[in-house]
Formats: C-alpha cells, structure tokens, sequence
C-alpha cells in the first residue's frame, strides 16, 4: 500500500471496521490525491469536503462504539454529475443547471448514503450524458491519465479517471449504449452495466426500456459486487425494478472457469471495429482461452442493432430532451440537438418496426446463451482518440454515419439488457488501457461478476493482461 486511497473498496472497508484505518484518513488521502493529480485530468467537478470530513468523523465514532456498520461504512463516492445530490451542484453537464443545487438526493445517492458511503465529490460528464468523449460548457474536458491528448470516454468519463487515478475507490456511472463501459476500458478500471431493473430509479424518463441504467464502477470485481449491493433493490417508482437479494452481491460465487462455455466474437457480427483492436483482442484472447472448458468463435444474431439501436435512441431523446428543445435550443450542444433532431424526424412506422425488432432482437439473444455461459467481446470499437475529435469520423476507413456508429458493439448488448462487466486487460496497441466485456444471461449479475473476479485473478497474472495503472507522477499538479 501507499496510500489509503489505493486501496480498493473493500480492503478499506475492512481495515475501517477492524479500526487499522480511519474513514477520516481514507477521506483525507482522497482529498490529497484529488489536489495532486485532478489539475491535469479534470475528473473531479464539484465538491463537499467539510461534509465529507464531518461524515467521516461520525463514521470513526460509530466504529469505535461498537455500532453495527453497513457496508460501505466510511468509504468516500464519486458520483456521476447526472445524480442529484442533495446541498451539492448538480448541472448534468448543461448551462442551462450550471446553478442548480437539488434539494434532496435521488434515490441511488440516497441508497449509497443509508449504506454508509460518503459523497464527497462529483465526476463530469457530457451535456446531459450525450457522447462519447467527456466534455461540456460547464467545467470543460476530462483527460485520459495515460495520455493527455486522449479521450477518457464517455459519459462516465469522470468517475473512471477519477478511480483510475485513485482520487476515489468507488464511483457511479450510467450507460445508455456503452457510457459505463468505454471509460473503464479506455481507464484500466472495472464497471458493470447490470441488468436492466437491477439498480431501479425514480427518475429514468423512460420507464420500460432496456435503454438506460445505472450501475457502480471501481477498481477490482470485488468492489463492484459491493457497491451493487448498496445501489441494487426494489423500487415500485421503477416498473422493471423486482425484487431479489442485494446482500449477495457482497459474497461473490466462486466460478471455475475450466467448466465454462464461452463464446467469443469480434463485433457481435454487425458493429464496425478498428483492426487494432480486434488484433489486440485476439492477442489477449490466445493467453487465457485455454482456461475456459470450451470456447468458440460465434455471432450472435443481431444484424438489425445498429438501426434499432439508432431508433430507439432517438424515442429516448424526444422524450428526455424536447422541452429543453422547444425552450432552450439555444443553449443545448449539437449532440443533444442532433439526437433530438433525428428522434423528431423518425416516421410511426419506424418506430413501429424499431420495437418489433428489438423484441426479436431479445428473443434471438436468449437462444444464443441456451447452450453457452458467457460471451466475451471487446470493449471499445477504437482506441482513445484525440480529445479534439468529437467520437470517430472511420474505422478501418469506413465513414461512420453519425457518432453514434462507432458504438455498436457496446450499443447492441444495452439491446438485451443482459448484465455485462468491463474489465481490464493490459494495452492496446497505441500503448493506451484495453479491457473486454464479458456478457452474461439475463438477471445473472451475480453469475457474471464472479466470472469476472475469476478472469481478473487470472489476469493479475501476466503482466500483458494485468490491470494498468497510470503513472501518477506525470500527472502532478
């Protein structure tokens, strides 16, 4: 260990409730971490580190009492800047809230804080989550720690740098075609998009979709499977929320990889993804593949996702975006222009078709795992690229219609509403952090996070597919 902020979650958690570390040392080791590299990277946005201290000090005297501690007691949070938290500024990104403080938490901050977490910090994102490069009006771009000059990813750009960097052990995130996924693989850092009605909310527009969730990111499996714990339950304001056991997700299952089957597929067989990294894909691949009982190269049927994805998308935006664009159009940013624009001018018979297909879409997935375990597929489409480049304009020379289009292979699984984790796995070839999705059946988050930790285990082995870690000291304000 170096610093309390390195530890992960749930290593601190322990040594919290075995009084070897204090909630106001670890709070005070992010705060210090935060200072020293947040000057170059712009994860961090907004702030309450008097809370934040006050709340550690409550958390230190409740351990020495004896009290009963939840389980997150005393672990500082960052939480993504579409959250509303209560007392602290929430803009989701927009002029338009550049001011706006909430006066109560929505439900998932509120459930972090009932488990004992300390919100204690903000991370950025784009306007309203639309993009997949964090940058906004409001606090400007958030950097990739392993290259500057990269994109971090989106939307949850913020909250992975932020863990990347150790400025905090757990964060929220939320992924509508990937905003989960892309920055903790381009970060070197872990996530899960669970299930869809696994993590309930009570301010998700649209109500019955596959579309939008929530779910944690960290640094290890392990700490996910805790954070979910916090952030899972049973919300009858969401109506695919039902109800199951949270506490679980805190004792991971142990899996034996040599007794899975596990497919394996480069694009989901439809998405376009630059050569590099289906290479690096295949390289990694070749180092683990033999762990698994068996493992084959299979497409699942999902030829139609893109212009699915693309539809449905643009449902979701008119539903999310149309007042602010009847009244403020002026101050919204062209991807929240462009995806409401597009919504408007979609016909009734392709949004008929849109729904149609994506029940056909689900159907033909849940044949796909009737006689496999796990499907593992890249995680990003491209490598970081430029921080001036709004998302990729080609891959492999292909024009890309929109920036939408280099999406489709985390876009095509938010379709299924499978769970699925992001995990690290070495470099790529531009020398930048390479992770994999590992996708699993329906409502089995607990199934696949335990796979994950196995994956990781294995992975902390070989120094090609091992987690990276940033070198801190080139990021020091």
């Amino acid at each position: 260990m170096t610093e309390p902020c390195d530890l992960s979650a749930v290593e601190a958690r322990r040594l919290i409730g075995r009084k070897r570390l204090s909630a106001l040392e670890l709070v005070e080791s992010c705060i210090a971490r935060i200072e020293m590299t947040n000057g170059s990277v712009n994860a961090v946005v907004a702030s309450c580190y008097e809370r934040a201290r006050d709340e550690a000090r409550a958390a230190t005297e409740a351990v020495m009492r004896g009290d009963p501690l939840p389980p997150l007691h005393g672990l500082p949070i960052g939480v993504k800047d579409l959250n509303n938290t209560e007392g602290l500024v929430t803009t989701y990104g927009s002029p338009l809230y550049r001011d706006h403080v909430p006066d109560k938490d929505e439900r998932l901050v509120a459930a972090l804080r009932q488990a004992g977490g300390i919100v204690m910090a903000k991370t950025n994102t784009p306007e309203f989550g639309a993009g997949g490069n964090t940058r906004n009006e409001v606090y400007g771009v958030t950097r990739n720690p392993f290259d500057l000059e990269r994109t971090c990813g989106g939307s949850s750009g913020g909250s992975a740098v932020a863990l990347a960097t150790g400025m905090l052990p757990l964060c929220t995130g939320s992924d509508t075609g990937g905003s989960l996924r892309k920055p903790a693989t381009y970060c070197g850092v872990a996530a899960i998009r669970p299930s869809t009605g696994v993590v309930p909310s009570d301010r998700r527009v649209v109500g019955l979709s596959t579309f939008s969730v929530q779910g944690p990111m960290a640094r290890t499996v392990e700490d996910l499977g805790l954070m979910l714990s916090a952030m899972a339950g049973e919300d009858p304001m969401d109506p695919l929320s039902y109800p199951h056991d949270t506490s679980t997700f805190r004792e991971l299952p142990q899996v034996d990889l040599s007794r899975l089957r596990v497919a394996v597929s480069e694009d989901l067989g439809f998405a376009p993804v630059d050569n590099g990294i289906r290479r690096t894909f295949r390289e990694r691949l070749a180092l683990y593949q033999e762990s698994f009982q068996t493992c084959m190269a299979r497409d699942p049927d999902m030829a139609t996702a893109a212009d699915v994805f693309w539809v449905l998308r643009g449902i979701y935006f008119v539903a999310t975006q149309k007042e602010r664009y009847d009244n403020h159009k002026d101050q919204l940013g062209a991807n929240v222009l462009f995806n409401t624009e597009a919504g408007l001018g979609m016909s009734m018979e392709q949004v008929g078709w849109a729904n149609a297909e994506h029940a056909t879409l689900c159907r033909n997935f849940q044949d796909y795992f009737s006689d496999i375990d796990l499907l593992i597929c890249p995680g990003p489409a491209v490598p970081p690229f430029p921080l001036d480049q709004g998302a990729p304009t080609e891959i492999n020379g292909q024009k890309m219609e929109h920036y939408i289009s280099a999406s489709g292979v985390t876009a095509g699984l938010t379709l299924t509403g499978h769970p699925v984790v992001a995990l690290p796995c070495g470099y790529d070839h531009t020398g930048t952090p390479f992770g994999i999705q590992i996708v699993g059946p329906r409502h089995r988050d607990r199934f696949v996070l335990g796979a994950a930790r196995a994956l990781e285990a294995l992975f902390a082995q070989n120094e090609v597919l091992s987690r990276p870690v940033p070198d801190l000291s080139k990021l020091a304000a």
